[in-house]
């Protein structure tokens, strides 16, 4: 089934598109204005939901002993062509394939070998398994880029609405990461009820802070970096949203 990206999400997963060797969860962490915790919690649950689905090392293989990279661009019947892109993933030497929605050449696949000989092995194992190779050719280069809206952009990203849902009827339920200069920020929610920050129809229903989950009290206090989970039978308003942010932005 798909998921619902929220921000914090799409920050996180172009950041380890962009380098996920080096990128560490406090870093993530600075970028969108949340805790660690919470980022590493984020990356387990887009593993486990089969998102990010794994890390690979780009690798020039020119460089590695002479190798050579080699793209067949091939043809596989439409009801047989995920069987064969499985059974073509065993051959040694293939380190990629791809399944296109398309009539023709439908199925690439990026095989390494150390010489044309290699290379040949390769492309007859392939046609052995009855997958038409129709063109291919020698790869010289390949780079690879982060997908750009999952980037920052100039807004900031200090206070957001990360996860919106619409219930039966008008309710909604929305998560919404707290600013740092929020109004609401270090308030608890008693106070923020008594101040009429918090309007009587807005219910926080749960805080994600660091690496917990708090069911909130009447004494539970709002933090910075607090991703705060609320409910409103008649709908979440702007109004609501506005107190977890910065007096500027919500202006």
């Amino acid at each position: 089934m798909d998921h619902r990206l929220d921000e914090i999400d799409r920050r996180i997963i172009y950041a380890l598109m962009d380098d996920a060797r080096n990128i560490s969860a406090p870093t993530i962490a600075a970028d969108v204005s949340v805790s660690p915790g919470t980022i590493r919690n984020r990356i387990e649950q887009l593993e486990e939901r089969g998102i990010i689905t794994g890390y690979h090392a780009n690798v020039d293989f020119e460089r590695a002993e002479g190798h050579l990279a080699n793209l067949f661009m091939c043809n596989a019947p439409v009801s047989e062509r995920e069987s064969m892109a499985q059974r073509a993933q065993v051959i040694p030497g293939v380190i990629n394939v791809r399944e296109l929605l398309t009539g023709r050449r439908n199925l690439h696949v990026l095989a390494v070998g150390a010489d044309t000989s290699d290379l040949r092995r390769i492309a007859r194992a392939l046609s052995d398994l009855g997958i038409e190779i129709e063109d291919e050719v020698l790869v010289q280069n390949e780079t690879t880029r982060p997908y750009a809206p999952f980037g920052p952009t100039d807004e900031t990203h200090e206070a957001m609405l990360t996860d919106f849902i619409s219930l039966s009827g008008d309710a909604e339920v929305a998560e919404v990461t707290v600013d740092r200069d929020a109004r609401i920020a270090d308030m608890s929610l008693q106070e923020a009820a008594r101040r009429e920050v918090l309007d009587d129809d807005s219910l926080v229903v749960a805080i994600e802070r660091d690496e917990d989950v708090l069911t909130p009290h009447g004494d539970t206090v709002i933090r910075p970096d607090d991703i705060v989970t609320l409910f409103a039978r008649d709908g979440v308003a702007d109004e609501t949203i506005d107190v977890f942010r910065a007096d500027d932005e919500a202006a």
